[in-house]
């Protein structure tokens, strides 16, 4: 029997833990400093945009393609394992576009996602209002639709990755940060980690995952092979309307300079975007500049300026939350830890951790075994 240690219970890791799950032969063991979806997966919206991203070939395109095939299936296999509802819309993504000379480069997108099967619809500004009546459309050169994209509520779903995977024989532990490892370094070869300790146990191990976002630095500097993952900042708030907006039968979420609207049902709905902090930032440095009234302001603005109904909501939440980017390299990190050959990478996800982790998870679960 493999043994496989996850560290990290976000979104990735419990998609990481569900599909290796499904596998005979293998234990599998994840370890998590929090309860599980309080890092990086806090911060998200569960926007998932594949098809109407620009990443059209290579691994960026290849992992977005693999995890829309991929949601469906597993979210169906999710809920009736569990008994639990994945909250979730399916009504697609509206990306508006305010700069004429960007359209064509949406035209060339249109036809390539043509080519691969894909349909992407370029609206003009008048086909936006006749769609969604509660968007204004000053400014707007085009709107830009895709069918296939969607949102699905990351806290639901992790939790749901994490009962399913409880349910197929994964053990869990909360609460339980990593304290060290053990190790062999056979002269001339790379390093092989044989155990992982936590403050109150030994877990043996085969292979380990770090799925650990921007708890990644500390480790693999316990681990003398020290990678960068940097903090970006995303927040959002909750607004009530006492009338939902636009066409009850077309819901779909919309974004328009970088602002995500998504749409929640009964008259709720999420507002929110990313935020870059300054080059250099550290953790430490984000973790203090993180809770700024104004930012959330700024992005409450943007949203109104092209959904003016939304500056009758009421505002009845607010969160911010730090998402890990990697340092020096693209992301996410898929690969193996410099200098090891038992321990793998799964982390730095930037703003596509909900979107990739059903691919995320395929590809680790292909290497590990």
């Amino acid at each position: 029997m493999k043994q496989i240690t996850i560290i990290g219970c976000g979104v990735v890791g419990a998609a990481i833990a569900y599909e290796l799950s499904l596998c005979p032969g293998v234990q599998v063991t994840v370890l998590d400093r929090a309860a599980p979806g309080q890092g990086s997966t806090a911060a998200a919206l569960g926007v998932a945009m594949a098809v109407i991203s620009h990443k059209v070939k290579g691994r960026n395109w290849r992992l977005r393609e693999q995890s829309l095939h991929r949601y469906p299936t597993l979210i169906a296999e999710l809920e009736s394992l569990t008994g639990q509802t994945i909250q979730r819309n399916t009504q697609g993504i509206l990306s508006l576009c305010f700069d004429t000379e960007e359209l064509p480069r949406w035209r060339s997108l249109q036809q390539i996602r043509q080519g691969q099967g894909y349909p992407l619809e370029l609206l003009e500004p008048e086909q936006v209002r006749d769609r969604c009546p509660h968007l204004s459309t000053d400014g707007v050169a085009a709107g830009i639709f895709s069918s296939q994209d969607f949102q699905v509520n990351p806290t639901g779903l992790t939790q749901a990755l994490v009962a399913g995977a409880a349910a197929n024989g994964v053990e869990f532990h909360f609460d339980q940060p990593v304290v060290g490892f053990e190790k062999e370094e056979p002269a001339g070869e790379d390093a092989f980690c044989t155990a992982v300790h936590t403050a109150s146990q030994t877990i043996a191990a085969d292979a380990i995952v770090l799925s650990t976002g921007l708890g990644t630095l500390p480790l693999t500097q316990t681990l003398d092979r020290p990678t960068a993952v940097g903090p970006v900042l995303g927040q959002a708030l909750r607004l009530h309307l006492d009338t939902p907006l636009g066409q009850p039968d077309f819901q779909p979420v919309v974004n328009g300079h970088d602002i995500h609207l998504v749409p929640l049902g009964g008259g709720d709905y999420w507002v929110g975007a990313t935020v870059e902090f300054p080059p250099e930032t550290t953790l430490d440095m984000a973790l203090a500049m993180q809770p700024e009234a104004e930012r959330l302001e700024e992005v409450l603005a943007g949203a109104i300026a092209y959904c003016p109904s939304l500056a009758a909501g009421t505002v009845t939440e607010r969160w911010s939350g730090l998402r890990p980017r990697p340092q020096g390299q693209a992301a996410p990190m898929i690969q193996p830890l410099a200098g090891y050959n038992n321990i793998w990478l799964a982390t730095g996800h930037y703003r596509n951790g909900v979107l990739l982790a059903p691919a995320t998870a395929l590809a680790v679960r292909d290497r590990l075994l």
